[in-house]
């Protein structure tokens, strides 16, 4: 399956025959998005850009793949002609690397892929029960609208439909915009733990909730799935992204949210990074691949 002409990740050179332990997933749906375009071409110019990511990780004792076997899959297509079968066909994509032997990195695409992941995650191993599943969700949206434009599928509803799927819990981290339907959700049910942005990097009490924020994500124990909306980011940082939102996450901040995630207990079984949209000045896709970079930097280094 893999395509040997590339981009590759990192700009590293693949056996596309061989084993692997990390696949590059690339997955450029654009169908249900509600306001700046560009997702279809982001995968691309992630791996694109993921060419000039400095390849020294503190984390790890030598440069990247560190030892690490990583496979950059040809890029997920699909003329179907709905949203639902599209989603399908992602599903299918996915779900043959949803293995003990393998940590996948989704690059997305609209976030919408989430609930194709989510669904192939049940033929996972690690997981007798969705209800043992954790989804850690770093995003300036919470995504549990029912429906929006009424698509019950959207990248806007994707939070809401993997509850639905059993989804044991979710934790939200970074959120700043959100609904009056979506702040009643989060207080009424339990399965949702949500950090907001303005709670996190408020001026008098920012340190004190960032620290509780690490201590709890350090803490989850059992499967976790990383789903990374780059727009989790602040806006100055990934400009061309979608819908960009003031407010958000520092570089380094996201680097301690990762680090601290893969350094704690749970088993982090697989991660996507998401609506990725190339704009002219490169800064978007390089804020997204310097985050698969890190995703996949504390990943060899929790297994060592």
């Amino acid at each position: 399956m893999s395509d040997t002409e590339g981009p590759f990740f990192l700009g590293l050179d693949e056996d596309p025959s061989g084993p692997c332990d990390i696949v590059i997933l690339p997955v450029p749906l654009e169908i249900s998005v509600s306001y700046g375009g560009g997702t279809e071409n982001g995968p691309r110019a992630c791996l694109e850009a993921s060419s000039q990511v400095e390849l020294y990780d503190p984390l790890l004792p030598s440069e990247l793949p560190c030892g690490a076997l990583i496979r950059t899959e040809k890029e997920w297509g699909s003329d179907a002609p709905s949203l639902r079968e599209q989603l399908d066909s992602i599903r299918s994509y996915v779900e043959p690397w949803m293995d003990e032997g393998v940590f996948p990195i989704v690059l997305g695409g609209e976030h919408g892929i989430l609930l194709p992941i989510v669904e192939a995650i049940r033929s996972h191993p690690k997981i007798s029960s969705m209800g043992d599943l954790t989804i850690v969700q770093v995003d300036a949206h919470a995504d549990l609208r029912d429906e929006l434009n009424g698509e019950r599928l959207s990248h806007g509803t994707v939070i809401r439909r993997s509850l639905d799927e059993g989804v044991g819990r979710v934790i939200q981290i970074g959120t700043r915009a959100y609904s009056e339907e979506e702040a009643s959700l989060i207080e009424a049910d339990d399965r949702i733990e949500a950090w907001f942005a303005r709670d996190l990097l408020g001026i008098s009490d920012g340190r004190l909730v960032w620290e509780e924020m690490i201590e709890s994500i350090s803490g989850i124990g059992g499967p976790v799935w990383l789903t990374f909306d780059v727009d989790g980011l602040d806006g100055s940082l990934v400009p061309d992204t979608g819908t960009p939102v003031p407010g958000g996450l520092s570089h380094w901040a996201a680097v301690e949210i990762i680090e601290g995630l893969f350094a704690g207990g749970a088993e982090v079984i697989g991660a996507d990074v998401n609506e990725i949209v190339p704009g002219e000045d490169r800064l978007t896709q390089f804020s997204a691949a310097l985050i698969a970079t890190k995703i996949l930097a504390a990943h060899i280094a929790s297994r060592s």
